[in-house]
């Protein structure tokens, strides 16, 4: 099997890992989540290095992984709303939640790439904003 590395941000690395550990989580099927773990437990000894080095990092990973697993539901929601052809009020607040989740989440990638000194800062901008 081949794998690549890719130069990231600290903070994507997180980001990255606290999807796949929700995925684990979560994922009922057995293959899916055998594939989910096997990912995971590549990427988590560069995680566990880089907060033995800063352990402030570690809590920052936990908010991370509750942001992501907030939108994981916003998605589900949205998802079956939209499956069940209701265009709602409550579809629009999941949709709203959406961009607000996301932005808590880049805040909090972008709190871990400054603490870890990470040279890849992540930057967003949307009409309308900055």
């Amino acid at each position: 099997m081949q794998t690549i590395s890719v130069p990231v941000s600290v903070g994507e690395l997180a980001d990255k890992i606290s999807i796949l550990h929700i995925k684990h989580e979560r994922i009922a099927d057995a293959d899916k989540r055998a594939h989910v773990a096997v990912e995971l437990e590549g990427l988590r000894p560069i995680w566990r290095k880089l907060v033995d080095a800063a352990p402030e990092l570690d809590g920052f990973y936990d908010r991370l992984k509750a942001v992501n697993e907030l939108m994981w539901d916003v998605q589900d929601g949205l998802r079956a709303r939209e499956a069940a052809k209701l265009f709602d009020d409550a579809f629009i607040e999941l949709a709203r939640a959406v961009a607000a989740r996301n932005g808590e989440r880049v805040a909090i990638k972008n709190e871990i790439n400054r603490l870890a000194g990470s040279e890849f800062i992540e930057e967003k901008q949307y009409q309308g904003g900055a």
